[in-house]
């Protein structure tokens, strides 16, 4: 009975594991029986499984977000992978099942990269705009060590957008060496705070899987949530109004463009640097996605971010372990 990752599934292959439900449909057969149509995940992905004649015992036992232990085969329909199940229970605390195993998450650990990440903070050296940013990553630290950076685009991994903003943070510090007109504790203070309000935006569980956006989330987006925190904060700390205008403007126009959410395109250097480092690492990441696990020598699907442009992975690339 194999224990593999859904990436390294085979069609006629005899599957055990612990799974998470991402999605679930109770439903009723030709011939009148009930069974699942459902959606399960580890951390290599996910596959459309299927529970047929479910025995009246497990009928509503099941709901998208638990943690399950599966038996079943893994079958071919339509040119696609799927898994036939033949037994299921949910998970119990002496299985002692690590989230890691049921969810992409950041390839770091989350507690190295939010100590990394005061370790930026500490380096901001105006005190009040330290002040402000340790003030607002205190208030989120615990969200902000497990969220996703997004629902379905890039870094939509638990830690996700930790993991983002510190790809961005090192990259930064690099560009600040070599550009001696740069603010870097402005330019620390926007990448650190660019997305924050991603966190009120989106409604996510401890598996960094988010569920759906809130209210205001919808109504007013994260770049106007971010500036309104940022702009109340700073008035209660008694930062100076330009540098807290200063840092709202990088926040505003990180999108850069109208259609994206950006009403104005960046009036400071550290605001051009700031978008072009969300894009740079965004891109990056959804080109490496697209390449992980396909064959050396060939191309990727279309890649939404970057209009839909197929990678290529050379043909002397050498797969990842996982």
């Amino acid at each position: 009975m194999s224990e593999k990752t859904i990436r390294n599934f085979e069609a006629g292959e005899e599957i055990q594991g612990f799974f998470l439900i991402r999605s679930l449909n109770l439903k009723t057969s030709t011939n009148n029986k009930k069974y699942l149509d459902f959606t399960i995940s580890d951390s290599s992905g996910e596959i459309n499984s299927k529970y047929w004649d479910l025995p009246e015992d497990l009928v509503g036992m099941f709901k998208a977000g638990d943690v399950v232990k599966i038996r079943g085969t893994v079958t071919s329909w339509q040119s696609s992978l799927q898994m036939k199940v033949t037994k299921m229970r949910l998970s119990e605390p002496a299985d002692e099942v690590k989230v890691e195993m049921l969810v992409q998450s950041a390839p770091e650990s989350s507690a190295a990269m939010m100590q990394e990440l005061w370790g930026y903070i500490a380096e901001i050296e105006k005190e009040k705009l330290r002040e402000l940013v340790e003030r607002i990553i205190g208030l989120y630290a615990d969200k902000f060590e497990i969220y996703p950076a997004a629902k379905k685009h890039h870094h939509s991994i638990r830690s996700g957008l930790l993991y983002h903003v510190l790809r961005m943070l090192r990259s930064a510090k690099v560009l600040c060496g070599i550009y001696g007109n740069l603010d870097k504790d402005l330019l620390y203070a926007g990448v650190i705070l660019h997305d924050i309000e991603k966190i009120n935006e989106m409604e996510a569980d401890e598996l960094g899987i988010v569920s759906s956006y809130s209210f205001e989330g919808q109504v007013l987006g994260h770049i106007i949530m971010g500036i309104k925190t940022i702009d109340n904060l700073a008035e209660e700390i008694g930062l100076e109004r330009e540098i807290s205008l200063l840092l709202q403007h990088l926040i505003l126009t990180h999108h850069y463009e109208p259609e994206y959410g950006s009403p104005k395109k960046p009036s400071i250097p550290e605001g051009e640097l700031l978008h072009y480092l969300d894009m740079i690492d965004a891109r990056m990441y959804d080109m490496a996605k697209a390449v992980d696990g396909i064959a050396p020598g060939t191309f990727s699907d279309g890649v939404q971010s970057i209009d839909y442009r197929r990678v290529y992975k050379p043909s002397y690339a050498i797969e990842e372990e996982e």
